[in-house]
């Protein structure tokens, strides 16, 4: 089955602007997306990247003009400098993974998560907060928080880190379909026409 591998990290803000988009896509050419949460520190440390707070002041004070811009542009509120900003999002990933395993919806859950940390000013490190919003979610937060424990969860979760690398993943959010790598919510409209281009020439 066609699918879009989506390497993301839960701290994106940008993955967060992409979101509804990037359903919406895979939804209207009845596509899969493969949920890939990712360690992106990890990420940046072999690829050459730099978290937020060691880049220059240029590049930070750049980062909230652009999204201003796209929150202006998309109608989403985000807050680009929240109370907890990126902090260890270890057990979010692994929540997340846990969720995929067990067939619940992804977006909605994922989605969650980071507006609580860029709306909400809530620290996303914090096991009681994520319980909160898995449990706000509907979903049995004991359940899914003891399965997210799981050793073959962490397996998962280093195994889409090293899956983002060899891609040629450096950034979040990445989108990956047919071998090709698209980086950045502003990079979705050329994914959507890709998918559009391949779908046609399969259909010939």
């Amino acid at each position: 089955m066609t699918q879009i591998d989506y390497y993301f990290w839960m701290n994106s803000d940008w993955a967060y602007l992409g979101a509804d988009r990037l359903d919406g896509i895979a939804r209207k050419h009845g596509i899969r997306i493969r949920y890939m949460p990712v360690d992106l520190p990890d990420v940046y440390a072999r690829t050459g990247g730099q978290l937020l707070g060691k880049r220059s002041p240029e590049r930070q004070a750049y980062r909230v003009t652009e999204l201003k811009r796209w929150c202006k542009a998309l109608g989403i509120h985000v807050n680009p400098t929240p109370k907890y900003m990126c902090p260890n999002a270890d057990a979010a990933s692994r929540i997340v993974i846990a969720a995929d395993r067990k067939g619940l919806a992804v977006t909605p859950l994922y989605k969650a998560i980071l507006h609580a940390e860029w709306c909400e000013d809530r620290d996303i490190s914090d096991i009681a907060e994520l319980r909160a919003i898995v449990s706000a979610l509907g979903h049995d937060a004991d359940d899914l928080l003891a399965a997210a424990q799981a050793p073959e969860i962490e397996t998962l979760y280093r195994r889409y880190t090293d899956d983002a690398v060899k891609a040629g993943v450096f950034g979040s959010p990445s989108y990956v379909f047919n071998g090709e790598l698209f980086w950045g919510q502003d990079r979705l409209a050329m994914l959507d026409a890709a998918i559009t281009e391949s779908q046609q020439i399969a259909s010939r």
